[in-house]
């Protein structure tokens, strides 16, 4: 009883009294308009859904084809120029380049045997060829002492004739009889030597004997 009393007071009884009212008067104002039917004019109605005629499905269209255009190929027509004479005109050949000239070669000429240098040899002993010719003195102590022997000399003339060089070619064994005949020939005079009609240098040998007197 006290849950009872706790939730419905007075002044709840009094507020759902008047929420009742005003939905009455609604109603009510429903009714008199003619929105709401009355239970004799309320009639059930059915309602019968038609199904919509089934289509025939028909083929899909062929697609279509492009019609391709066929071009027809253009016939060019080449143009004929017009060629007057002039234009035939040949040009003239090019200059052909002179032959060349080869010049007949020269005939050799014989090479004349080179000229021999150098003093002139002389054939035989020096002594044929000098008129002045003092012989060699023998050495009082090569007398003595008993030397002997022969040297050869070689000796050079220059152009008049004159000795211009003399060395021993072969020594006798004994100084003092080589050293004798080198003073002997360089006091020498000779006819000089030639060459082709020239007087030319000229080297002779010329042998000296040492001989005692009585051995």
């Amino acid at each position: 009883m006290h849950m009872v009393e706790r939730f419905f007071k007075p002044e709840h009884a009094f507020g759902l009294i008047a929420v009742l009212a005003m939905h009455a008067a609604i109603l009510w104002g429903l009714w008199q308009h003619r929105l709401i039917p009355s239970p004799q004019e309320a009639a059930t109605l059915f309602v019968n859904f038609i199904a919509p005629p089934v289509q025939e499905k028909l083929p899909p269209p062929p697609p279509k084809q492009k019609i391709v255009e066929k071009h027809k190929p253009r016939q060019i027509v080449a143009e004929t120029p017009v060629v007057t004479p002039t234009d035939y005109v040949v040009p003239p050949p090019p200059p052909q380049p002179a032959p060349a000239i080869t010049a007949a070669p020269a005939p050799a000429m014989p090479l004349a045997p080179p000229k021999p240098t150098g003093p002139l040899t002389l054939s035989g002993e020096l002594s044929v060829a000098c008129l002045e010719r003092t012989p060699p003195r023998y050495p009082p102590l090569s007398r003595r002492m008993g030397e002997e022997g022969t040297v050869v000399l070689r000796v050079e003339l220059d152009e008049l004739g004159k000795v211009c060089a003399a060395r021993v070619k072969d020594s006798s064994g004994f100084a003092r009889l080589d050293e004798a005949a080198l003073e002997a020939v360089r006091t020498w005079r000779c006819h000089p030597a030639q060459r082709d009609g020239q007087p030319v240098r000229a080297v002779a040998l010329q042998p000296f004997k040492f001989i005692l007197q009585g051995s």
